[in-house]
């Protein structure tokens, strides 16, 4: 689990946590990607480093340039830079990715399930801030395009028994005292909340075949 810190960042972490997670899939290493490479060197593909950006056009702007380089070769610092980005120490490629249909949360639930951790973006709302266990349901956020405004990464789904809702289980970033598992959250599921699956995508990666 990583620290976005005081930048807006939160693209580069669910990019980089579906990068890792689709890397390890595909190719069986384990290995710590670079946010800081997609804060300093992607604002040609419509991001804007601190200030925002979308998991979907980071993907485009690895599979341009070759891939990522590891967090230890491009460490982190919370603040936009120049870029110095290598493309001879990328440690792991992105061939292409899989945009899932607006608002298919069926779809999303399949790609959750059958290929590994999709990076969704959803509202902060209000009521989000103090979200301390359960699973997160929300009535005054918003859930059009145009009102998500934090990137995440689904990782897995589940039931809970207590309340009785499906569940999406979602890697955020802001640290390991966030949340109900070490920084992880639980979100309900089936009902597009805060507009989850608005804008969702996956990075093929190594030598990985989707198919359809």
């Amino acid at each position: 689990m990583k620290n976005q810190g005081h930048c807006g960042s939160c693209w580069t972490f669910s990019t980089t946590g579906a990068v890792e997670a689709h890397n390890y899939l595909a190719t069986g290493r384990d290995i710590l990607l670079a946010e800081q490479q997609l804060v300093d060197c992607a604002d040609a593909f419509d991001n804007h480093g601190c200030d925002g950006g979308l998991p979907s056009h980071a993907f485009e702007y690895l599979q341009y340039f070759g891939g990522q380089m590891t967090e230890a070769d491009y460490p982190y610092t919370a603040e936009d830079g120049s870029c110095v980005a290598d493309a001879s120490k990328v440690a792991a490629t992105v061939i292409s990715q899989v945009n899932i249909t607006f608002m298919d949360e069926d779809q999303l639930h399949e790609a959750v399930g059958k290929y590994g951790p999709v990076s969704v973006a959803y509202q902060v709302a209000s009521d989000f801030r103090h979200y301390a266990g359960g699973v997160y349901s929300s009535t005054v956020c918003a859930s059009r395009p145009e009102d998500v405004n934090h990137a995440v990464l689904a990782v897995g789904y589940d039931h809970d028994e207590v309340s009785g809702k499906d569940y999406w289980i979602v890697k955020n970033s802001w640290g390991t005292s966030f949340g109900v598992e070490n920084g992880y959250f639980w979100m309900e599921r089936g009902a597009n909340m805060c507009g989850v699956s608005d804008c969702a995508a996956f990075p093929v990666c190594g030598d990985a075949t989707i198919v359809a």
